[in-house]
């Protein structure tokens, strides 16, 4: 503070310094006796000094009024027009945050109750095909889970940054959440022709049903996606650490660090130009919400392993 103190003073400085040389020039000059030099030097060095401490300690009590985001009284005309024109931009600032806050509020309506509605067509068209079981209703049933999938992502992301949060965290039954997602791409495992490796794992975690609910889907999704040949497997790889292993195309050594980024789809997603990469995004972020670890292994053209530790690391949610 000392330090910054003596910058912005630094125009005062040097013209003590100014002064002192001068009287150092008359005594030099006109043979004065140093006392007549040497008493008002001294006596300017001590004003000086007195005026400094005081200016200080005002300097230093205005720094700490602002650290608290509080507008010290204005000590000239300079420091007046400067805290009106602060006034004057914070006003503008909140009235744009609030603008936005609004835009923002009525499109997350607008999206959320469009999400609502769609449901509703999505389930009549799927207990239609339910009466048939032929290639092409199991292809339109794949294309309906596909389309609940994204409809489920719009609204994970829309909710993710809300004020307000719908997580309720309780020691969950994992198969309970598991069972209805492989039901669900139960024809996807079929019309491709998948094995599915997976016995009951017979293991409770804290966490909150739907959202671990969201993610697993998410991921399984992802294992039919890039899986032509072989199947799935879903296993404990040790108490509350869950693993889903598929042998699919797999992840590139240099996209492998970043699957988890919003809109990242390295070269699979180039390949598949359906890949928004906005999947493992979200299950990211649903994990770190929900105090969970998620991370991925694989092997470009031997398949993907995700792995979510569900052990509690840090919850922020009461």
């Amino acid at each position: 503070m000392i330090k910054e103190y003596l910058k912005s003073r630094l125009k005062v400085i040097i013209l003590l310094l100014v002064v002192v040389s001068v009287f150092a020039s008359s005594y030099l000059l006109f043979d004065m006796p140093a006392v007549t030099v040497l008493y008002p030097v001294l006596l300017c060095l001590g004003i000086f000094l007195v005026i400094g401490t005081i200016d200080f300690l005002i300097t230093l009590g205005k720094h700490k009024q602002l650290e608290i985001r509080e507008l010290p009284v204005p000590s000239g005309i300079l420091e007046k027009d400067y805290q009106e024109i602060i006034r004057k931009l914070k006003e503008e600032e909140e009235y744009s945050h609030k603008k936005a806050t609004e835009e923002y509020n009525n499109m997350v309506e607008y999206y959320t109750v469009w999400a609502h509605q769609i449901k509703t067509p999505i389930a009549s068209m799927r207990l239609q095909l339910q009466a048939e079981d032929t290639d092409a209703a199991r292809r339109l049933n794949g294309d309906l889970n596909r389309i609940e999938e994204y409809v489920g992502m719009v609204l994970a992301f829309l909710r993710l940054d809300s004020d307000s949060t719908d997580y309720v965290i309780k020691e969950t039954d994992l198969d309970k959440i598991i069972k209805p997602v492989i039901r669900k791409f139960a024809r996807d495992f079929i019309t491709k022709k998948l094995a599915m490796d997976y016995e009951p794992l017979e293991t409770r975690v804290l966490s909150d049903e739907k959202w671990l609910s969201f993610v697993i889907e998410q991921v399984i999704s992802n294992a039919v996606k890039y899986t032509k040949n072989g199947g799935i497997r879903i296993y404990m790889k040790e108490p509350g650490v869950l693993c889903i292993e598929d042998t699919g195309i797999g992840i590139s050594a240099e996209d492998l660090p970043r699957v988890f980024e919003n809109g990242y789809t390295g070269f699979n997603g180039r390949e598949d130009k359906r890949a928004s990469g906005i999947g493992l995004y979200l299950c990211k972020r649903v994990c770190d919400n929900l105090g969970h670890k998620i991370s991925a292994e694989s092997v470009q053209g031997e398949g993907t392993k995700i792995i979510i530790d569900l052990n509690q690391h840090q919850l922020g949610i009461e």
